[in-house]
């Protein structure tokens, strides 16, 4: 199902938050995530994260995210197993890129830690070879 992972992207498309995208709305994030340069594409990234538009990204929203990304590639998170793996990556996440460790990522963090991680960079640089 991809319908939360569509949720979390149409909210973080939908700048003014009317509930519906406009022309602009979708060329603007459309050219960001086909032409924009690294930190504009983690800029977008984050606000996809940070559910409730506050500037952090919290344990709870990365695990939405990251459930909703699972449901995505068909790994559909059943009993204590699945949640468990979910939870360990969000700590493991957290690790890395809570760089003051007080419970939330920054903007500043997210963009220092995924610009040092090479597998990051290269799964960015995929949308450079779309078009």
């Amino acid at each position: 199902s991809s319908g939360q992972y569509a949720h979390y992207v149409f909210n973080s498309i939908d700048l003014d938050r009317n509930g519906s995208l406009s022309f602009e709305e979708f060329v603007a994030n459309l050219s960001i995530l086909l032409r924009g340069t690294v930190d504009e594409k983690l800029q977008w990234t984050f606000s996809l994260y940070d559910i409730n538009g506050d500037g952090c990204i919290t344990k709870e929203e990365m695990k939405e995210i990251v459930t909703a990304i699972y449901e995505l590639m068909g790994k559909v998170p059943e009993g204590c197993e699945e949640e468990q793996a979910i939870k360990e990556k969000v700590e493991r996440l957290f690790e890395k890129m809570d760089r003051n460790c007080d419970g939330k990522i920054t903007l500043d963090e997210f963009i220092e830690c995924c610009t040092k991680d090479e597998s990051i960079r290269r799964s960015i640089a995929v949308f450079d070879t779309i078009f």
